[in-house]
């Protein structure tokens, strides 16, 4: 008795967006955990320092992000939680963009719309970071941090 032979079946093809890729996804889906450990320390180091630290939230006003903002350590601090909140955001958003829209070109635009819209705010984020001058010449005295020169 001869045995029955099975059809051949040819193997799934990979979709075309899914061919050659590296190992991108990998260390994207290694970023956000990263990335995910540090923002928590981060964010809850600035709400305690903002809310808990000295009056609390009645101490927050321009004076107080002055103060802050002349030191290095919290403009290093405030542009990686800046920097680290908008990759990680950037990087669901497009995950979520690659499982839900399905023609290329609404991909495409949809992806060039994210990135355009991170460069921005990030590089105005960055801008006002470093470039941030706590003692204007034109404040009100009052306003002003205590190591602003008198006008």
């Amino acid at each position: 008795m001869a045995m029955p032979t099975t059809p051949s079946v040819p193997a799934p093809r990979t979709p075309r967006r899914l061919r050659g890729r590296t190992n991108t996804e990998l260390y994207a889906w290694m970023f956000m955990r990263v990335s995910g450990v540090l923002l928590v320390v981060l964010i809850f180091g600035h709400l305690f320092v903002n809310l808990m630290v000295g009056d609390g939230i009645n101490a927050l006003d321009f004076a107080f992000v002055a103060g802050k903002w002349a030191s290095p350590f919290w403009q290093i601090w405030d542009l990686m939680m800046l920097w680290l909140a908008m990759i990680h955001g950037t990087n669901g958003l497009r995950t979520i963009i690659n499982d839900y829209a399905e023609r290329d070109q609404l991909r495409f635009w949809l992806k060039v719309g994210l990135y355009t819209a991170t460069t921005v705010t990030i590089v105005l984020g960055t801008l006002v970071i470093f470039t941030f001058d706590p003692c204007p010449p034109d404040a009100a005295a009052e306003l002003l941090p205590s190591f602003c020169p008198a006008p």
